[in-house]
């Protein structure tokens, strides 16, 4: 790592672009601080996967997914909550409405990218797919979703002569992306999963090899990496919170790199949010547990009434957010019946009416939602 070359800025007239060096090539990870939070990393990711396996996560995957989606497209700037993306289209203001369809194709992208890795490996066309499902129908559809570039980009600044970073000429993208291909499925160079996917996501946001959506994409990569390895066995590790809460960092790391070589400082920093994300995604599932037998305590007590809530509380983990219509439907009932049973949820603390309307109401499962909040659940 000492001898760590991030690449070279080349001169185009009136900028100079970065051109990376290619991920095929020789690794000596020789920094001890960057070893000891590798191995608590896989610890803690460890941990994380077992953890998993004993509780039933496919009833809470979404409600994950749904979190990292809101954070995620939160360091592009949208600004839709994590239960709102539990509504439909017609539910949401119409000045919210272009957020919450991002936010909508992020776990669109995240669920039918991780389906396709059923039968395709991760690779250029996996990431091509996700993008250009993240890009349908929302700012940067005319874009070319799903394509690389074939002009220039940069970030920061009002053109690319003030430009903070400006990534390679398009010309080179086909190659760099091949690279980055290559290098996940190398298996003769026997370096840490970890630490590939963090060189990874480095270098695809360098190379930016997209028109619009490279942070979306990038960040959906870790977790599609993962999987893919099968160090995961579901998607339920997901950094887009941690990037959010540092971003300051996120983003120097990321430059300092290209400006420095200091590779260094951007394992540590991907290292710590694998510890820190791992650890909070084990402390947010123990309290689901926690919840969980707390409210099947409180629902045994509802007499006749108490299948029903277990029928409805088994829905709202997967969504947690619920109409009076929904109810009917799911348990089957009069009205009435749905109704007597909302309202004793909502005695009981489970539910709370989020409209403040008189018809069409709104209830979201409040204490569970609550879980996913970082600041809950980081002061364990």
């Amino acid at each position: 790592m000492k001898e760590f070359k991030a690449g070279k800025y080349v001169s185009q007239g009136g900028y100079k672009s970065f051109h990376p060096t290619m991920l095929k090539r020789q690794w000596t990870i020789d920094n001890m601080p960057v070893i000891a939070l590798l191995s608590k990393a896989d610890g803690c990711l460890g941990r994380l996967d077992m953890y998993s396996e004993y509780v039933d996560i496919d009833m809470f995957i979404q409600v994950h997914i749904a979190k990292e989606a809101t954070q995620s497209s939160k360091i592009e700037g949208t600004q839709t909550k994590m239960e709102e993306t539990f509504l439909n289209e017609s539910e949401i203001s119409a000045e919210k409405r272009s957020d919450w369809k991002e936010v909508q194709n992020y776990i669109t992208a995240m669920n039918e990218a991780v389906a396709m890795l059923q039968a395709l490996p991760f690779s250029a066309r996996l990431i091509k797919q996700a993008h250009k499902i993240l890009l349908r129908g929302v700012r940067g559809q005319h874009k070319y979703p799903g394509e690389y570039r074939k002009s220039q980009n940069w970030i920061g600044g009002t053109t690319l002569s003030n430009a903070i970073f400006v990534p390679p000429v398009h010309t080179e993208i086909p190659d760099l992306m091949s690279d980055i291909e290559y290098f996940a499925h190398d298996q003769s160079d026997n370096i840490p999963d970890l630490i590939k996917i963090a060189l990874i996501h480095y270098q695809f946001e360098t190379i930016h090899p997209f028109l619009d959506g490279n942070g979306r994409t990038g960040r959906l990569l870790i977790t599609l990496y993962l999987v893919s390895k099968g160090i995961l066995k579901r998607p339920i590790l997901y950094l887009s919170d941690f990037f959010e809460r540092n971003r300051q960092l996120y983003y120097d790391s990321l430059m300092q790199v290209r400006a420095d070589n200091d590779i260094a400082q951007w394992l540590k920093f991907f290292l710590t949010g694998i510890v820190e994300t791992a650890q909070i995604g084990v402390a947010t599932l123990e309290k689901i547990m926690q919840l969980k037998q707390s409210i099947e305590m409180q629902t045994d007590k509802f007499g006749k009434r108490g299948a029903d809530a277990r029928i409805l509380l088994g829905y709202l983990y997967k969504k947690p957010v619920v109409s009076v219509a929904e109810a009917i439907s799911l348990i089957s009932k009069a009205p009435q019946t749905a109704y007597n049973l909302i309202n004793d949820l909502e005695r009981a603390g489970v539910l709370k009416e989020i409209t403040g309307a008189q018809r069409n109401k709104l209830y979201l499962f409040e204490p569970y939602v609550k879980l996913f909040d970082t600041a809950v659940v980081g002061n364990e």
